[in-house]
């Protein structure tokens, strides 16, 4: 089995007219890359897309929570774990976890920066209280949570999103955790001139009387593109963050990892431009260095009578070979392509191979 530290996914997806990510005033989000404007979608956004999709639901499981609403937080903690502690443990838990010493009685709840909760977290840290029982005070648990560290690593077993993703955290027995996925914002291969659509809606008792005129008359900029997504993944940190797991649990996070890298899109403006898009082409690599290819797109993609995908993997694919070979870089790779007409040495037939293949750390 590979024993590389590092694994890097590529993904290159073509998206029909869409607005899958904007800003405040309701633009596509872009970036200016190699002189020319591309269409962006923020690495913020697809990881909430991944962490809240079906998929994640299905085969990693629970997520965490981001609110910094505790009163709220507090009331779905009590109904979670309300079958195995009381109330006052839950709260003082949480209550800990934030400020790192128990509130004054009727002090008014205060309220901290959005960060992810897991409620295996909260759950680890109730089974710390109630084992140092009734008379136990903030310096004494702190002191057992301290000690107990592994146990609040393992709870993240359920809220992989946090072992992936990170977590800063500055007061309390809330665990700073270094992420141990890093995820580029995705961008365009080649140059976008947005197009605008003008939209109304129809007032249709106005209409039945013999009016004309719209009842909401408003701009909606959209674009289409060929995307290049990019993550990476640092195996020995997954494995701690989790709780020092296996390589293979490990490897089997990957897996889903390039799963969503390949099949997840954000849902901004879905019911409008259902712009349901998978990738082409994806590869995954174990590698000794994060290593992204998005300077294979520093001169943009020019559209041809191939369109727009076949040269952008082109020229993915020869970027990368041409990275290897001038830096010797000693990478083991594989594709799953759906690009007619790409010339790949290794690959397979198809995406459920590729994470086979993954999870096998790189073995047929």
């Amino acid at each position: 089995m590979s024993d590389k530290n590092f694994i890097n996914i590529h993904a290159l997806i073509s998206h029909s007219p869409s607005c899958l990510n904007r800003d405040d005033m309701n633009m596509q989000k872009s970036a200016v890359f190699g002189g020319v404007r591309r269409v962006r979608i923020s690495s913020q956004s697809l990881k909430r897309a991944m962490r809240k999709s079906d998929y994640y639901h299905t085969h990693i499981g629970g997520h965490s929570l981001r609110t910094r609403d505790l009163a709220k937080l507090k009331e779905k903690f009590i109904h979670a774990l309300s079958d195995r502690y009381s109330e006052e443990q839950i709260a003082t838990a949480m209550d800990l976890f934030v400020k790192g010493e128990k509130k004054e009685p009727g002090a008014e709840e205060k309220k901290i920066a959005v960060a992810p909760w897991a409620v295996s977290e909260i759950g680890e840290v109730c089974r710390i209280i109630a084992e140092a029982g009734p008379d136990a005070d903030a310096k004494m648990l702190k002191k057992a949570v301290d000690a107990n560290l592994k146990g609040l690593r393992s709870a993240l077993n359920d809220a992989v999103d946090i072992a992936l993703s990170g977590r800063m955290a500055t007061s309390g027995l809330m665990t700073s955790v270094d992420g141990a996925m890093a995820l580029a914002h995705t961008i365009t291969t080649h140059a976008v001139d947005a197009d605008i659509d003008w939209f109304t809606a129809v007032d249709d008792l106005v209409t039945d009387e013999g009016e004309v005129g719209a009842g909401h008359l408003n701009t909606q900029e959209f674009s289409s593109g060929v995307f290049y997504r990019y993550a990476s993944i640092n195996i020995g940190q997954l494995q701690k963050n989790l709780g020092d797991v296996s390589r293979e649990k490990a490897l089997e996070v990957a897996g889903h990892v390039v799963h969503m890298m390949a099949t997840v899109v954000p849902n901004a403006k879905q019911q409008t431009f259902a712009a349901h898009n998978v990738a082409d082409l994806v590869v995954a690599s174990f590698a000794d260095i994060p290593l992204s290819l998005a300077n294979a797109f520093e001169k943009p993609v020019k559209e041809g009578r191939d369109g727009l995908m076949l040269p952008s993997a082109k020229a993915l694919i020869d970027y990368w070979n041409r990275m290897k070979s001038g830096y010797g870089l000693d990478e083991q790779a594989t594709a799953f392509s759906m690009v007619d007409g790409l010339d790949l040495s290794d690959s397979v037939a198809s995406l459920p191979q590729l994470q086979a293949w993954l999870c096998a750390g790189g073995k047929v």
